[in-house]
């Protein structure tokens, strides 16, 4: 018994492994912060090439006077100029509400977004406005993320296929023709 007690206390007094059990404790937690960042960057750069791609489209809309734009017009422009948007056509939405700036009332809280586990996804709102009208345009983009068990993508709100939304808006006044 006490050839076992001297081999424990030992064992106990060794400092060899110690780098390693280290490592073993803090690894996961870089990997994790890791992760976060690349998501957190991912996320920055999609949205702001969300925003531009968005308000270089409501400047052609602005700057086309008389121009009926569809939704699909919209989108295809707005998907052509952000540049780096993963299946643009497919995961954009956007909502154009008319708001009266006389009697003004916020509109919905939440954005009309796409969600791949519904089988239609009508669009909520999508009007082109009269003259001199002030028209709100919101896009909503949903993606992948690329770390969705780690990290930042672990705290996103996803949808029923596992997508988050990002969402930018724009306002313009519909000009005379």
């Amino acid at each position: 018994m006490k050839q076992i007690v001297n081999y424990i206390r030992g064992f106990g007094r060794e400092e060899e492994g110690n780098a390693t059990i280290e490592f073993a404790i803090l690894f996961p937690f870089f990997i994790i912060m890791f992760c976060a960042a690349v998501e957190l960057g991912m996320i920055t750069f999609r949205h702001s090439m969300l925003e531009r791609g968005l308000d270089m489209a409501v400047r052609d809309v602005r700057l086309t006077t008389g121009g009926n734009f569809q939704h699909d017009d919209i989108v295809n422009r707005t998907c052509a100029y952000a540049g780096f948007l993963p299946n643009c056509g497919s995961n954009l939405r956007l909502e154009m509400i008319p708001l009266n700036m006389r009697n003004f009332s916020s509109p919905g809280g939440t954005a009309n977004c796409i969600d791949h586990s519904l089988a239609a996804n009508p669009i909520r709102q999508f009007s082109n406005g009269q003259q001199n009208q002030m028209m709100l345009l919101r896009a909503c983009f949903v993606f992948k993320p690329v770390f969705p068990l780690t990290g930042l993508g672990r705290h996103l709100t996803t949808d029923g296929s596992g997508n988050a939304a990002m969402v930018a808006t724009s306002a313009f006044v519909q000009e005379p023709l």
